[in-house]
């Protein structure tokens, strides 16, 4: 009996000292706090006074600046707003003041003495403004400076703040009385509180220890899987059963234009609704439903970069155990450049397989015409050239001067066509010859066709201006029966200048390729004729006035086009002429699949 007496009044005692411990420092508290609270209102109120009167003097300051600004010539857009901030925005912030210390008779007096030489201020800084805007700068500035003379206000907003900054030292010294009393009431009780949460704490120290240990390992298990996933290149989302997004990484985000750290969104919402087809949806339902899985669905989707794109999706459900809500992990891959190579492949492919056809035709007509020239012309030339000279051999001394000038005619036709023969063979082998593809130093080239040139031109007055050349990819002899056809064009066709002025140079292309330029200042051509220029056999002059047989250029056409490169002229009758060719600036691929360009 004595014992249950006993136990009951330690129950009742220990339940007492508890109500004492908790109740009484709640209680004490509670009125501390509300003290407190006032007094730390009070003391945000005069905090709040001073900033309102520090607001109106730097507005009218910055007014006043930027209106200075204006009258020295920075008439901005946002010059002006500056200068006119202050008018608008006073006002309201002394009605502030005034209503924040209603309840102070000398701060309203203050406050009243302040409006005045503000609004005062104001309405002569706003009057030279408008002189400003008239154009009349003297009278502004003599109204600024009546302003700053006429209406101080500096020692008014200094006053203000002195009496509150009096009343704010008094309520922070209350505040702080306050604060003292409650910090001692609180660290007595918390005493008290330490010694029967001591037990407790005690108790559950090890149980606490142990759940951080879990959740730590669990938060780095849990970071490492996000870094994870975040690194992979592949876009993949995580959806939950309504197709509400989990979990985006930063690939996938990329793809359609998503911040992965925005709130959920729905599917159908993701990248503009690319994800809105019915058929694909309902193929993702019934992957998390019936837990099958989605392989390689082909589709074409408009991007984030607004390129349609080919895409690969897979699907698949996860789910740790059957208490958990079923999630969707889904993937996505990019399949575009593989797609779309793929096609080029077989475009290409198929036009290859036409341009063979057209070779292997063109190949054989040549071949055709090359035994046809080198056989069946070349034979009757060698016959009449033959009988020509037995001719005048056999009648040595019977020939009149007619007779000798006929078979001089027949002598140099057949010489002519001879040489016609061997320049068409040329031309056509130049069509035909593989490309040796090699590093041609350009320079050089023109060099060994200027001393060519030269020789053939004994007498006259050259002048050369050449100018750096770059290193290309090319067949060396090609490029350089190039050169030898344009210099000897240029030195031909300046014969009748006293001084031939003979320049090449090279640049780049908007594009990149190497343009070269052989410009010269002789006999030119008329650019309505420009189209026959290039033609095999095709000649502007007479030969009379320029020997040749109208084959070179053509030769020129036809290896820069094997080179990938193209060749145009410009020129005006007797004020010279400039032929361009360009060549690619980098390795010439594909340079045999090129021949079927000539």
């Amino acid at each position: 009996m004595n014992f249950r007496i006993f136990m009951s009044w330690r129950v009742a005692g220990l339940l007492s000292a508890m109500l004492i411990i908790v109740g009484l420092p709640y209680l004490v508290t509670r009125l501390n706090t509300r003290d407190t609270l006032l007094a730390n209102s009070w003391v945000t109120h005069s905090t709040e006074v001073r900033s309102v009167a520090y607001r109106v003097a730097y507005l009218i300051r910055s007014s006043e600046a930027a209106t200075y600004r204006m009258l020295v010539g920075d008439v901005g857009a946002e010059t002006r707003a500056e200068a006119e901030s202050a008018a608008a925005q006073v006002p309201q912030l002394l009605q502030r003041l005034r209503a924040m210390t209603s309840d102070n008779p000398a701060q309203q007096a203050l406050i009243g003495a302040l409006e005045n030489s503000v609004t005062g201020r104001l309405t002569l800084m706003t009057r030279a403004r408008e002189l400003q805007r008239r154009g009349d700068v003297g009278r502004a500035g003599q109204a600024m400076g009546e302003a700053a003379e006429l209406f101080p206000f500096a020692a008014k907003i200094d006053d203000i703040v002195a009496n509150e900054n009096q009343l704010l030292e008094a309520r922070q010294q209350a505040a702080e009385h306050r604060e003292f009393n409650g910090q001692l009431v609180q660290g007595i009780t918390a005493l008290a509180q330490l010694v029967l949460l001591a037990i407790i704490v005690i108790a559950s120290e090890r149980q606490i220890r142990q759940r951080r240990r879990a959740e730590t390992r669990e938060g780095r298990a849990v970071l490492r899987s996000r870094l994870i996933l975040q690194s992979v290149r592949e876009p993949i989302a995580l959806f939950d059963a309504n197709l509400n997004s989990l979990l985006l990484n930063n690939a996938f985000g990329d793809l359609y234009g998503e911040d992965p750290q925005q709130p959920s969104r729905t599917l159908v919402e993701i990248g503009g609704g690319v994800w809105n087809d019915s058929a694909l949806l309902q193929r993702f339902r019934d992957v998390l439903l019936s837990d099958r899985e989605l392989w390689d669905y082909d589709m074409v989707q408009r991007t984030a970069d607004g390129e349609q794109r080919h895409i690969v999706v897979n699907a698949r459900r996860l789910q740790q155990d059957l208490t958990d809500e079923p999630a969707l992990l889904l993937t996505v891959s990019d399949v575009t450049v593989r797609a779309l190579t793929e096609e080029k492949v077989i475009e290409l492919n198929r036009q290859l397989e036409g341009k063979i056809d057209q070779i292997s035709d063109i190949n054989r007509e040549l071949e055709a015409f090359s035994y046809s020239v080198s056989h069946d012309l070349r034979a009757p030339l060698r016959h009449v050239a033959g009988f020509v000279r037995k001719l005048e051999h056999h009648l040595a001394g019977q020939l009149d001067d007619k007779a000798s000038h006929y078979i001089g005619v027949i002598e140099s036709a057949a010489q002519r066509m001879a040489l016609l023969i061997d320049d068409l063979l040329v031309f056509s082998r130049l069509g035909r010859g593989p490309l040796r593809l090699q590093a041609v130093d350009m320079q050089s080239l023109v060099e060994e066709a200027r001393a060519l040139a030269e020789s053939s031109a004994e007498g006259r007055r050259i002048v050369w201006t050449i100018g750096p050349l770059p290193m290309v990819i090319g067949d060396a002899n090609m490029l350089r029966t190039v050169w030898q056809n344009l210099l000897g064009n240029a030195v031909k066709y300046t014969g009748r200048c006293e001084v031939a002025r003979i320049e090449v140079s090279a640049g780049r292309s908007n594009r990149g390729d190497y343009e070269f330029a052989v410009a010269d200042n002789g006999a030119g051509f008329d650019m309505q004729y420009a189209d026959k220029l290039f033609g095999v056999f095709q000649r502007l002059h007479r030969a009379s006035d320029f020997p040749g047989n109208g084959i070179g250029l053509a030769n020129v056409r036809r290896i820069i086009t094997r080179h990938g490169g193209k060749v145009w002229a410009q020129a005006a009758p007797d004020q010279g002429a400039t032929f361009h060719f360009s060549l690619p600036a980098t390795d010439v691929a594909g340079a045999q699949d090129g021949e079927s360009a000539a």
